[in-house]
């Protein structure tokens, strides 16, 4: 009888550490790394019928609450034209549909861009999303941060409480 008892007992603590351990997961946001990420970069990103290569060291994947990932990096557009330069600065793959910065983006694989006002100025930039045939299918806004105290060409910062954002140097928009 003891036994059972015990055995019962084990069984309900870890049912209970499980469902525990599962409350917690659910509804964050979180980064990938290691053989998940390295499996899911790609060495080009394909736009406008160029296959223009991916900075690896600037890519960032993370896990939105329902599981689905989204994959942001900068493109190394050295050698295109000047038209290729100035229209794209990375490209965002997603499994799910996303807001950045107020543009609505669907699932799927876009070029990004960003236009900054001229400096030295604090006010929003404008963040541009384009198919793969080079056209724009959204617009949004990236707000500037002065108090971001390392910034760096691209990365996902994600803090409890806040969604989470995508820093493109020291201009950010917010994933929803």
């Amino acid at each position: 009888m003891k036994r059972v008892l015990l055995f019962g007992l084990f069984v309900l603590a870890g049912v209970w550490l499980a469902g525990h351990a599962a409350a917690q997961t659910t509804g964050q946001w979180t980064q990938v790394t290691g053989k998940e990420f390295d499996g899911a970069i790609v060495p080009n990103f394909y736009i406008e019928g160029n296959a223009i290569p991916v900075q690896k060291r600037n890519a960032v994947m993370v896990k939105c609450p329902a599981g689905k990932r989204m994959i942001f990096g900068l493109l190394d557009t050295s050698g295109y034209s000047m038209d290729v330069q100035q229209k794209y600065l990375g490209f965002v793959t997603i499994e799910r549909k996303v807001s950045l910065g107020g543009a609505e983006v669907p699932v799927g694989a876009f070029g990004l861009g960003l236009q900054k006002p001229a400096a030295p100025s604090e006010t929003p930039a404008k963040v541009l999303i384009y198919d793969v045939a080079g056209q724009k299918v959204a617009e949004g806004l990236a707000q500037y941060d002065a108090k971001l105290a390392q910034p760096v060409p691209l990365q996902v910062v994600i803090e409890k409480g806040q969604a989470p954002r995508l820093y493109l140097g020291r201009y950010f928009v917010e994933l929803r």
